[in-house]
């Protein structure tokens, strides 16, 4: 649920609950409550009746300068199947990949119409980038969301073309034939490229992940352009993302 587009009288306080919990994106907080009641459409009373209950159980910490989210999200959050699976065996080859190039290397899945980053290792040198651990990005900006894209099957392919496309720097693709055009050439070379579309003065390859003949994540290496050598990067993305899949194929 990523922003209020029902009536909050309607929902159910779960469905509230919910909305409190979301609000916190991207940081994990401080919020006050007139912010959050203010993101979630909620009357202060109600959302201070939420937080303190969200409160009592552990989810929302509250602290001198306002609330966070508490640390027993994130103890749930790191035992999802599908995640903790997926970083099982995604770990030792992104560890490999980094000892390869040094750069920031990247583990993304697909929610809707965004990759969220499920693990990210950072490369010593590293430049800024808008990637974190539990973040999202859209699909069309980003290396791995285009890799994720383009296995995704027709239908879902055809709904992000008919939709607007995001934008995040000068250089995204928001044309849908220009994306169509580059998914084209993912499904060809079985990678994916992206120049300054999620940062400016950055550039990424990334590869899909597979698990049962589906595409499940996406892995990726992230470098500063003046530092993008396709021809050396792209052998070794691909082949630690098909030992990702090894990995998983070998584990179901």
């Amino acid at each position: 649920m990523r922003s209020v587009t029902r009536n909050t009288d309607r929902l159910s306080m779960l469905e509230k609950s919910w909305l409190v919990l979301d609000a916190f994106r991207p940081t994990g907080g401080p919020l006050r409550l007139i912010d959050v009641a203010q993101h979630c459409h909620l009357p202060k009373t109600t959302a201070f009746r939420l937080l303190t209950e969200l409160t009592e159980i552990g989810a929302v910490t509250r602290r001198e300068n306002g609330y966070y989210l508490g640390r027993r999200l994130f103890e749930l959050g790191s035992i999802v199947p599908l995640e903790r699976d997926l970083r099982h065996a995604a770990l030792p080859f992104m560890h490999d990949l980094y000892e390869a190039t040094r750069e920031t290397i990247h583990l993304g899945v697909r929610d809707g119409l965004d990759v969220v980053y499920v693990e990210k290792i950072r490369g010593h040198e590293s430049f800024s980038l808008p990637s974190r651990v539990g973040g999202r990005l859209p699909l069309n900006c980003t290396g791995v969301g285009k890799a994720l894209l383009a296995y995704s099957g027709p239908e879902f392919i055809d709904e992000v073309l008919s939709r607007p496309l995001r934008r995040l720097t000068p250089h995204s693709i928001v044309d849908p034939k220009r994306l169509e055009e580059a998914i084209g050439q993912v499904q060809a070379a079985g990678l994916a490229y992206e120049r300054e579309e999620a940062q400016l003065g950055g550039a990424c390859i990334a590869a899909p992940v597979f698990s049962g003949g589906a595409v499940v994540a996406a892995l990726s290496v992230s470098v500063p352009l003046a530092r993008f050598h396709p021809t050396r990067l792209a052998p070794a993305v691909k082949t630690a993302a098909l030992g990702v899949s090894r990995a998983l194929t070998r584990s179901i």
